[in-house]
């Protein structure tokens, strides 16, 4: 068994796959676009003219698969409650995520030393996703 993280970007989906492409070196999977839908959306269900809007993405980072769609297209995506985390070996390539996830965005704890981890921080992207950024420290057991 397996969970998954599906993002609602009400709108701008492409945009935020495009955007962790090229911050997170995400990898682009499967894309359908409301117009190629075997389907119709129920009438009134979308706003006219999203037929080229993402009616269900994928994106790899990583090992992770993260899905993603445009939604109901309201405009209005809200990602409170929850963050993602990536997890870094190398305090360098954390650091250039982190910058590259807050451009445009707002960071909510800066990067640095903790006791669990070498670097750690949480950022709000330009989307309003909410990511922690982190290279952890090995922890005694037990």
């Amino acid at each position: 068994m397996q969970v998954h993280s599906y993002l609602f970007f009400e709108g701008r989906c492409e945009e935020a796959i495009d955007f962790y492409v090229k911050t997170l070196g995400a990898k682009p999977g499967m894309l359908m676009r409301y117009g190629e839908s075997p389907e119709s959306c129920p009438e009134g269900m979308l706003p006219p003219g999203s037929e080229n809007k993402i009616m269900h993405g994928e994106f790899f980072i990583g090992e992770s698969m993260v899905m993603g769609s445009d939604g109901m297209v309201s405009g209005k995506p809200k990602f409170d409650g929850f963050a993602l985390s990536v997890d870094f070996t190398e305090v360098a390539a954390a650091e250039k995520a982190f910058h590259a996830l807050a451009e445009g965005g707002e960071i909510n704890m800066p990067l640095g030393e903790t006791f669990f981890a070498k670097t750690f921080g949480m950022v709000k992207d330009r989307f309003g996703m909410n990511w922690m950024v982190i290279v952890p420290k090995e922890m005694p057991k037990g």
